[in-house]
């Protein structure tokens, strides 16, 4: 398996503890990289979920493991629960198996940008203040997902690889990319307010990189449709790494196995 290293490597939004979670592919990404710095940006685990059906793999406690094994190893980890895994806000400044707790960081880049790094639930309103709107967009979301699945099941059983049906349907809703395009002002707007050069979530789903007004949002997307990490190298390039496709560079092809079974 490929050794890519970087100085730091940010997550968020696997759900484990869900049959939505791509926890095979999310294995074999870090599996497949090392890095001095790494982020779970929250909603790592969906308690959300968990209390009606759990969901729990071997292969969930082989990631579980593999991030203990890389904070024992000398990797900073970092880890800022979301809104979905918001039981563990209880245990903020606390240290886990090497594994800190904290609401929100600051990362320095190479370059010497700050970056504020926070879930990013704090800007979505319908999380914070209107509890029944928000339930409705989870089931509504969770009935994409169900059809996404099964959609995915058929199309990798003709020898195809995944595609995101939620994708899809989101982007063919004019308020669904609105609400993206206030979400990713909202977050860069507070980065700027408070002096920082950028700020990295998740929550939304929806990788991105991009500067609006002169501060840098980072968005790391999701382990769920979209399989994304943010990453930054050596020299402090920042780059969303989409492992499905980035995968088939650094891999070796194999005809079995995890590879093989989420292959294009």
């Amino acid at each position: 398996m490929a050794n890519l290293h970087y100085r730091s490597v940010f997550i968020s939004d696997v759900h484990l503890g869900t049959s939505d979670c791509q926890i095979e592919l999310l294995l074999e990404f870090l599996g497949s990289t090392s890095s001095d710095y790494l982020y779970l940006v929250g909603d790592i685990f969906d308690f959300w979920k968990l209390h009606h059906a759990i969901v729990w793999s071997r292969v969930n406690n082989e990631v579980m493991n593999l991030v203990m094994e890389k904070a024992r190893n000398g990797t900073r980890v970092i880890y800022i629960p979301g809104n979905h895994d918001e039981l563990m806000r209880d245990f903020i400044g606390i240290e886990f198996n090497g594994i800190e707790l904290r609401r929100e960081t600051v990362h320095k880049t190479v370059t010497g940008k700050r970056l504020l790094i926070l879930h990013g639930d704090v800007f979505d309103e319908a999380v914070r203040n209107y509890r029944f709107l928000e339930t409705l967009g989870r089931h509504l979301y969770q009935l994409i997902m169900t059809i996404s699945c099964n959609f995915n099941r058929v199309r990798k059983r003709l020898g195809y690889g995944y595609w995101s049906f939620a994708n899809f349907i989101k982007y063919r809703f004019k308020e669904a990319v609105r609400f993206i395009e206030n979400f990713e002002k909202t977050a860069a707007g507070h980065a700027a307010r408070l002096g920082f050069d950028g700020i990295v979530c998740g929550h939304i789903h929806h990788p991105n990189n991009l500067t609006l007004s002169g501060v840098k949002y980072l968005n790391t997307g999701d382990w769920v449709e979209h399989c994304t990490a943010l990453t930054e190298d050596v020299n402090g390039h920042l780059e969303i790494v989409e492992w499905l496709k980035f995968r088939e560079q650094v891999l070796p092809p194999i005809e079995d196995g995890v590879a093989a079974r989420h292959a294009a």
